[in-house]
């Protein structure tokens, strides 16, 4: 079975990093790490990488930076006393731990 989407890394600059026309053209998502998917076998996505400087990646391989970045987070979290705020559902500083992102075919 064919792969649906390709995987990249690319630092994102803001402005400008994706135009209204790319996102017209094809679906561009965005994951920790700087992880950006992309259609597979998309002229315009392949444009849109190398326009970017993106550095292409398995899926396998994003996954991984993905998976680093999140359980990073995590363990920042956990690291959190039990009574701090950011831990204390209704406080409006209250951040839920990260949770696994598991990256589509």
């Amino acid at each position: 079975m064919a792969q649906n989407f390709q995987y990249c890394v690319a630092e994102c600059w803001g402005k400008g990093f994706i135009t209204h026309e790319d996102s017209s053209k094809f679906q561009i998502s965005g994951f920790p790490g700087n992880v950006w998917q992309v259609p597979a076998f998309n002229r315009d996505a392949n444009v849109w990488i190398n326009g970017v400087a993106g550095v292409r990646k398995t899926k396998n391989e994003a996954q991984a930076i993905v998976d680093a970045i999140i359980q990073a987070a995590q363990a920042e979290w956990d690291n959190i006393p039990a009574d701090d705020p950011r831990k204390i559902v209704g406080n409006p500083n209250y951040r839920p731990r990260p949770v696994d992102i598991a990256l589509p075919e």
